[in-house]
């Protein structure tokens, strides 16, 4: 009995394992989270902007797939991707919408 009730301890106390899969879409910031910077005029393009938002704003760099915005953690430095469309591979943790980043590519 002692036994059957460590192992559904440790069962229970396990963390569930991410999926790692890809996603797509623009580089912005949680400030710009629609990756529409018209509006705040921080720079003449999107990754100006984008950048200025990060550094004036003290905002955080999204990944914006057209619906959704994620949180991204990890991976390499995201300004050299700032206002681009990329291709992002890690795991979503669905609980904080953030992308703990493995690869960020072009795309």
């Amino acid at each position: 009995m002692k036994s059957a009730f460590v192992a559904l301890l440790v069962i229970l106390v396990q963390p569930s394992a991410q999926e790692t899969k890809a996603f797509t879409g623009a580089i912005s910031d949680d400030v710009c989270a629609r990756a529409d910077h018209s509006q705040m005029r921080m720079g003449p393009t999107d990754a100006e902007c984008t950048t200025a938002c990060v550094s004036a704003h003290d905002a955080s760099y999204i990944l914006y797939d057209g619906k959704n915005g994620y949180k991204l953690s990890g991976g390499p430095p995201l300004e050299q991707f700032a206002g681009q469309r990329v291709k992002v591979t890690g795991a979503l943790d669905a609980a904080t919408n953030t992308i703990r980043v493995d690869s960020i590519a072009p795309g």
